[in-house]
């Protein structure tokens, strides 16, 4: 399924607070607009240089979808998974965290 533009300003400032909020701290813009181009024409970041906690990871995505409104929750469930299977940072379990 296609985003809309909507969903897409929503992944794309979800990306921009995971950065912010990551060790080290980045600037995804910056990332996305210095990034190597592979093979097949896709930009490449190294997102496994960056980490973030899983519970900073998870509030951010509650509130960007809260803010953005994506909705229906079928909808707000495919986003998270976008967003965890595309270019997020890793993130550390919390202990008392769980998925």
């Amino acid at each position: 399924m296609k985003a809309t533009k909507n969903e897409e300003a929503a992944m794309f400032e979800c990306y921009r607070r995971m950065y912010k909020a990551s060790t080290p701290s980045a600037d995804f813009d910056k990332l996305v607009e210095e990034a190597e181009v592979n093979e097949q024409g896709q930009k490449v970041i190294d997102f496994m240089s960056y980490e973030i906690s899983e519970s900073e990871y998870m509030q951010i995505l509650d509130d960007v979808i809260k803010e953005f409104k994506v909705k229906p929750k079928y909808k707000a469930q495919a986003f998270k998974v976008s967003i965890h299977l595309g270019c997020s940072p890793k993130f550390k379990r919390d202990e008392t965290v769980s998925l």
